[in-house]
């Protein structure tokens, strides 16, 4: 027989042979126990272990892809067993497509294929949305990796809020488990709600007490997180049935604890400070592209890197860069970035420094140094002070154009503008006469 022609070491090859055919199909726990020891006691205590989910229900089977990273257990995986949580994440704004869409990374230099997973689904070439980021296009790899991704991944990524191996749902009922993304200066909801009122009964007394994150914007363990939303992440109001909605489902919220009269009020005066707030990014914004109108920036678009998804133009949306760009740009993103989201967030969020000081305080004298830097660039381009009868006319021509261009891109109306040309040629005709021709009508 061939175990007494091989002997004892042929048996044992035999035994382990026959021990790996009978084994069960999800045995990884054998050699994890050693590698990755913590996962495994996480799992073994988990909910997925009572119920017989195993390792290769989740993982799949490739092993070497999964060393490379490239199996990644993400969202739909998890949406075979917990089918309306994740429609309800779908639906919300951490399910809008926060990662993908960001415009193809494949032409640009030090780019790691990895990349493609973000915007699209594995052998797709089609993006999962057509939401850009040029922020993110800006970064290396590694800050794309660690410092946007790590938030970002939450559309696709379950883990983003839940432990990888554990069910606990100790740890998504802690309001903490928000605040690695909701923090900082441009939306810190973490730190203006624990420090609020609210915050401050919860860690006294209780979220029985005093509401958190999830009281808010989770009712009933939802994973819906924009529940009672009425502004997009720029403070700009969504429309009004979306955000009519959205107040109507707060106010129930609010009314839990409080007079629907008294939550109705305090809402209202959070959408005034909002719109104040917005009315002042508008003037510095308005401030910023007549500059460009007039080609006083420093430096003019044309004379910088460009855009990664406008090219050589200036940009003030939400596609903003704080790099490549002029100081009375970088002085408007802060304004509209961190500021304003401390004045209106800390409003709804109830904290009165956020609100005021942190917030309103800051987008005020961001509009004074806009309007500061805005007289230096004209005084550095020579334009600035009134209309002189030396030259003048020339400088009125120059006028009517920049006036045209108001009209043309919306930031004022026809009647306006042409009350503002008729003020203008008024001038002009008033002035002692030259030898210099009229100038066009502008028109």
């Amino acid at each position: 027989m061939i175990f007494v022609s091989y002997g004892k070491s042929c048996l044992v090859v035999m035994l382990i042979l026959l021990a790996a055919t009978i084994a069960p199909a999800d045995d990884c726990v054998h050699c994890h126990q050693v590698t990755t020891a913590a996962a495994v006691q996480q799992w073994r205590g988990s909910a997925h272990a009572r119920a017989n989910v195993g390792c290769r229900d989740c993982h799949g089977t490739d092993h070497e892809r999964m060393k490379k990273g490239e199996a990644r257990v993400n969202a739909k995986v998890c949406g075979r067993c917990h089918a309306k949580a994740l429609a309800q994440h779908i639906a919300s704004r951490h399910g809008s497509g926060l990662h993908s869409g960001w415009g193809c990374t494949r032409g640009m230099e030090k780019r790691t294929p990895r990349e493609c997973t973000f915007c699209h689904e594995e052998g797709s070439a089609l993006p999962r949305s057509d939401i850009q980021c040029a922020r993110f296009l800006k970064q290396s790899n590694e800050m794309g990796e660690l410092g946007c991704n790590r938030c970002h991944q939450v559309e696709n990524s379950c883990a983003s809020c839940h432990a990888n191996h554990s069910t606990d749902l100790t740890l998504v009922r802690n309001p903490a488990v928000c605040s690695p993304c909701h923090m900082g200066p441009d939306h810190p909801q973490w730190e203006m709600w624990q420090t609020s009122r609210h915050g401050i009964i919860n860690s006294s007394m209780g979220r029985k007490q005093g509401p958190d994150c999830q009281t808010c914007h989770m009712p009933k363990g939802s994973h819906d997180v924009s529940h009672g939303l009425t502004i997009n992440t720029g403070s700009i109001p969504l429309t009004p049935s979306v955000a009519q909605k959205g107040r109507s489902d707060m106010l129930a919220i609010c009314g839990e604890c409080h007079a629907p009269s008294f939550a109705a009020r305090e809402l209202a005066l959070g959408d005034a400070v909002r719109d104040q707030g917005l009315a002042l990014v508008k003037e510095a914004e308005e401030i910023i592209t007549s500059l460009n109108d007039e080609e006083a920036l420093a430096p003019m678009p044309d004379k910088r890197p460009p855009h990664p998804l406008s090219g050589n133009k200036l940009v003030l949306d939400a596609q903003m860069l704080y790099e490549d760009t002029s100081h009375i740009e970088r002085l408007l993103f802060k304004m509209k970035k961190y500021d304003l989201a401390k004045s209106v967030k800390g409003a709804y969020h109830q904290n009165a420094a956020y609100t005021h000081w942190y917030g309103n305080a800051e987008l005020k004298m961001d509009l004074v140094d806009i309007r500061s830097e805005a007289e230096r660039l004209r005084e550095r381009k020579g334009k600035g002070g009134e209309i002189k009868n030396t030259g003048g006319r020339s400088r009125i021509q120059e006028e009517l154009e920049l006036l045209k261009k108001r009209e043309a891109r919306g930031a004022i109306t026809s009647e306006e503008y042409g009350a503002e040309r008729r003020r203008l040629l008024k001038k002009f005709l008033d002035a002692p006469p030259t030898t210099q021709s009229p100038p066009s009508s502008g028109r």
